[in-house]
């Protein structure tokens, strides 16, 4: 029955792969990468094994207690683990649960994330070449590291599921989760100053994980390298418990799953009033851009574009504080965010997902569908450049520079408006689903999105031509008439580009509109 249940998992990935070729070839891609990432750690860890022993220690024993903890807490921010083997959906089988438990952990190991941390852990021993019996202990160690691994993230899957069966949960962490993402460049010059300040702690730190459930199993081969064969055992001893508590709390919560599978408790609330559909003009456009404000308001997939626009502007003024020569990025902000607002729709039809129909039934014209999205972003992506670009130079002094910075920003924006106008009806992808994390990955969607944005960037790039050379003399030769002219030419061409990219959008999607609801369908 285990070996019929993980080939029923094999069997189920590979027909979701065959389904489309798009996401056939985004999953070689996504291996040929994975690969490449695993070659390099493994390069890394060999040549480890040459530095001295109480640094390989080190790093080993705070690296493996960063992966079980990244196990640990992946569950509550990425959308759970991998459910192809879903528990409530075998629940109606005669099978056993020994039998259920075994077989979702096997498949868990067998997952793509189970098998580069296989493959990563298994690499560690390399580290204890030369000590043999060291090598013998971290192969031991290594799978009871990857079982641990698993069974930690199944645990806390089943223990938090009545809290991330919640659609707000999952929406909330989804968009929480890009803070750090966004702020990766601060978090790591702060991190490694402080490394680089407190390094003499690290060893203090790592010998307190090693006898923490998380760091235990990663420092048994440094003790058996070392001779403590006592030390050794003990900690292998807080490993099996971990492994053994955890599988516990898993089966328990298996069972937990089987017997009362947890269902959704959302109920629809009565909505008042006709919210951005009693403000814009009651035309085809108008009903476009207020369902289009909509989403902008509720749907934490355009949300997390709107929480990276502080965010940009933080970046940049602290990069502007590490040298004098980068005192000019906070005017940078402007361009930048006019250019994250100008890429927002290209993927507009793929998150209506079927909803989409409706604007094929309702005869809404294809010029209609393309200037209501576009007005929707402008009506408040305008105002925000504006802003940014006025107190960025408020902050650098630079209020000379304001009409060159404006010219670029809104021509970018205009611009890539109509760009993404045409892009986004040519092409659709796979995206998150209603309610799923805003960061979910779906299969397939690497390859087809890139186009769509790579294509997007260059056809903004080439029409906004003009704007970008003025302002770039302008920055050069500080000529004040060289700033009006870049404003004139970034308004005057993005408005021209972006009239232009709608009514080409608008033909194109008049004729493939079918074709592209049945693309979002499938």
């Amino acid at each position: 029955m285990v070996a019929v249940l993980v080939t029923l998992r094999f069997r189920v990935m590979w027909n979701l792969l065959r389904r489309s070729t798009w996401q056939l070839v985004g999953a070689a891609i996504g291996a040929l990468y994975g690969l490449g990432l695993i070659l390099g750690l493994v390069a890394a860890l060999i040549a480890l094994s040459f530095a001295p022993q109480e640094l390989a220690r080190t790093i080993l024993v705070i690296a493996g207690s960063a992966l079980v903890l990244g196990w640990l807490l992946g569950p509550l921010f990425v959308a759970g683990v991998d459910q192809t083997l879903d528990p409530a959906k075998l629940a109606p089988f005669p099978i056993p649960r020994r039998q259920l438990f075994v077989a979702l952990t096997v498949s868990g190991v067998l997952g793509i994330p189970g098998i580069v941390t296989s493959i990563a852990v298994l690499a560690s021993a390399a580290v204890w070449w030369r000590h043999p019996l060291a090598v013998i202990a971290s192969l031991v160690c290594s799978a009871i590291a990857v079982f641990t691994c698993v069974v930690v993230s199944r645990a806390a899957t089943t223990l938090s599921a009545g809290l991330s069966a919640g659609r707000r949960f999952r929406e909330l962490t989804g968009i929480v989760i890009i803070i750090p993402l966004v702020l990766a460049g601060p978090i790591i010059v702060g991190v490694t100053a402080g490394l680089s300040e407190f390094s003499e702690l690290l060893p203090r730190v790592a010998d307190g994980l090693a006898w923490s459930p998380l760091g235990a199993v990663w420092a048994v081969p440094a003790d058996v390298a070392d001779g403590a064969w006592l030390l050794a055992l003990a900690r292998l001893g807080i490993a099996l418990a971990t492994l053994a508590v955890f599988a516990w709390l898993w089966h328990a919560g298996l069972n937990r799953a089987l017997d009362a599978p947890i269902r959704s408790t959302a109920k629809a609330r009565p909505q008042t009033g006709m919210g951005f559909f009693g403000v814009v003009p009651g035309t085809a456009v108008g009903a476009v851009a207020a369902r289009a404000l909509t989403y902008w308001l509720r749907d934490p997939r355009y949300a997390r574009q709107l929480i990276t626009i502080p965010l940009i502007v933080v970046l940049l003024l602290f990069y502007s504080t590490l040298g004098a020569g980068a005192s000019w990025l906070p005017n940078a902000a402007a361009p930048l965010v006019a250019f994250i607002f100008a890429l927002s729709i290209y993927s507009d039809i793929s998150f209506d997902g079927s909803a989409f129909a409706l604007h094929l039934s309702s005869g809404v014209r294809g010029w209609a569908d393309r200037g209501g999205r576009a007005l929707a972003v402008v009506s408040f992506a305008v105002p925000v450049v504006v802003i940014v670009a006025i107190i960025s130079c408020l902050i650098t002094d630079t209020l000379d520079v304001l009409p060159a910075l404006l010219g670029l920003a809104l021509g970018l924006l205009l611009t890539g408006l109509g760009a993404a106008s045409v892009t986004s009806a040519l092409l659709v992808f796979p995206v998150p689903k209603p309610g799923d994390n805003p960061f979910k990955s779906q299969p397939g969607a690497a390859l087809p999105s890139a186009l769509a944005s790579f294509g997007t960037w260059g056809a903004m790039t080439v029409l906004a031509l003009p704007e970008i050379v003025t302002s770039i003399v302008f920055f050069i030769t500080r000529a004040p008439l060289l700033g009006w002219i870049t404003l004139a030419l970034g308004v005057l061409f993005g408005l021209g580009s972006l009239v232009g990219g709608i009514a080409l959008g608008g033909r194109i999607l008049d004729r493939r509109g079918p074709e592209l609801l049945a693309q979002v369908r499938k």
